[in-house]
C-alpha cells in the first residue's frame, strides 16, 4: 500500500469527524450546542490530517491490510490536533489558523458582537481553554470505537495517555525557554522540546497506536518509534525554517515564530555564532509584535550570515539518513512496508508547508 493509497480514506475520517459532533450535539444541554459547532467548524475546517494518516499506516504497517477498522481512531488524532491548537494558539496569542480566526479571536468577536458584559479578550481566552479541553472526551471515545480487541484498545488507550504527558511536558520547556535570555538556550533544550512534543504527537504515537491496534509487536514498535523520533524531529526543525519566513514565497508563511520569540535551534544558533550587530538585530525582533518587515528582514540575513540556517538544514539531512539506516536495517518492519515508511519521511521533510 502506497501514502496516495492511505488518503484515500481521508473522506471517511471527515465523516467520522462530523458523525461525532453531530452525536454529542443531540445529547448537550441546548446552550451548549452553539460552542460545539465552534469546535466542529475549526476541527472540519481541514488541516494536512497527517496524524490521522499515521494511524491508518501504523495499522497497515502491522497487518498487511486495508485500516478502515481504525478509522475513528484515526480520527481521533484530529480530535487531539484541534485540542492542541487551541491552546497553542491563546499560548502565541495568534491570529488567524487554517484560513479562519483562531478559536479565541472567534470568541473575543462573538463577545464584542452580542453585546455581553466585561472583558471581551478574558472571555475569549476562557471559552477557548474550555473548547480545548472539550476535545479530549471525543479523543478518547474515537480511540474506544475502533474496530479492535478490547485488549488492542486499552494498549492504544495507554499510548495516549503517555502521548499527552510528554506532549505536556514539550509544551512546558517550550514555554519555559522562551522565557529565558537567547544564550542560555542550548541546542539540546531545543532539540528536548521536539523530542517530547513534535516527534510524539505527530509521529511517534500516531503511528504506534495504529500498530497497537492492529496486534504488532513489541519490536515493531520499538522499530518505528526510533525511526518516528527521529523523523519527528526533522519534521519540526523543518516547520521552524518555514515558521522563520524561509520560503515564504513557497509556503505563505510570515516570520511569526521571530516575533513570538521562540527559541528555535535557528535563533540559539544564530545568536551563538553571530557578532554583536547579528545578535542586536535578532532581539530587535524576538518576542517583538510591533518589529518592522525590514527588522524581520535583517533579523532573517543574521540568521543565513552565520550558517545557522545551513546548520538547522545539515541536522535535518542528518536525522532523516538515521531514520532512514534504521529502516533499512530492521527486521521487525516488513519488507513490504518499508517503501511505505521511506514515504512518510519524504513527506515530513521536505515540505513547503
Amino acid at each position: 500500500m502506497k501514502l496516495a493509497d492511505l488518503y484515500r480514506y481521508l473522506p471517511e475520517v471527515e465523516k467520522d469527524l462530523g458523525r461525532a459532533y453531530a452525536a454529542e450535539r443531540k445529547s448537550a444541554p441546548t446552550e451548549v450546542r452553539p460552542y460545539l459547532d465552534v469546535n466542529r467548524e475549526f476541527t472540519l475546517r481541514g488541516g494536512k490530517r497527517f496524524r490521522a494518516i499515521l494511524v491508518l499506516a501504523g495499522y497497515h504497517i502491522a497487518t498487511g491490510k486495508a485500516p478502515r477498522p481504525v478509522i475513528r481512531a484515526a480520527a481521533a488524532m484530529e480530535h487531539f490536533q484541534s485540542w492542541m491548537l487551541i491552546h497553542d494558539d491563546i499560548i502565541d496569542h495568534a491570529e488567524e489558523r487554517r484560513g479562519g480566526p483562531t478559536v479565541h479571536r472567534e470568541m473575543a468577536t462573538a463577545h464584542a458582537r452580542e453585546q455581553r458584559i466585561g472583558s471581551g479578550e478574558d472571555y475569549g481566552v476562557g471559552i477557548g481553554i474550555t473548547l480545548g479541553d472539550l476535545e479530549e472526551p471525543f479523543t478518547v471515545e474515537a480511540i474506544l470505537l475502533a474496530r479492535a480487541p478490547p485488549g488492542a484498545r486499552l494498549a492504544a488507550l495507554e499510548e495516549y495517555i503517555a502521548m499527552t504527558r510528554r506532549t505536556a511536558y514539550g509544551q512546558l520547556l517550550d514555554v519555559r525557554n522562551g522565557t529565558l535570555a537567547p544564550e542560555s538556550v542550548t541546542e539540546a533544550d531545543v532539540l528536548r522540546v521536539h523530542e517530547l512534543k513534535s516527534a510524539v504527537y505527530t509521529v511517534v504515537a500516531p503511528l504506534t497506536i495504529g500498530v497497537l491496534l492492529g496486534g504488532g509487536r513489541p519490536f515493531l514498535r520499538r522499530d518505528l518509534g526510533a525511526i518516528g523520533t527521529d523523523l519527528g524531529v526533522a519534521f519540526q526543525l523543518r516547520d521552524d525554517i518555514l515558521g522563520a519566513g524561509f520560503d515564504a514565497e513557497a509556503t505563505g508563511k510570515s516570520s511569526n515564530d521571530l516575533i513570538e520569540g521562540k527559541r528555535t535551534l535557528l535563533v540559539v544558533r544564530a545568536w551563538r555564532d553571530g557578532t554583536e550587530a547579528d545578535r542586536a538585530c535578532l532581539a530587535r525582533v524576538l518576542g517583538n509584535p510591533n518589529a518592522t518587515p525590514e527588522d524581520v528582514d535583517r533579523a532573517r540575513e543574521a540568521i543565513r550570515s552565520t550558517g545557522s540556517l545551513d546548520y538547522s538544514e545539515r541536522r535535518i539531512s542528518e536525522l532523516t539518513e538515521r531514520a532512514l539506516g534504521r529502516l533499512l536495517r530492521s527486521r521487525a518492519i516488513a519488507e513490504r512496508a518499508k517503501p511505505l515508511v521511506r514515504e512518510i519521511a519524504d513527506r515530513l521533510v521536505h515540505r513547503n508547508a
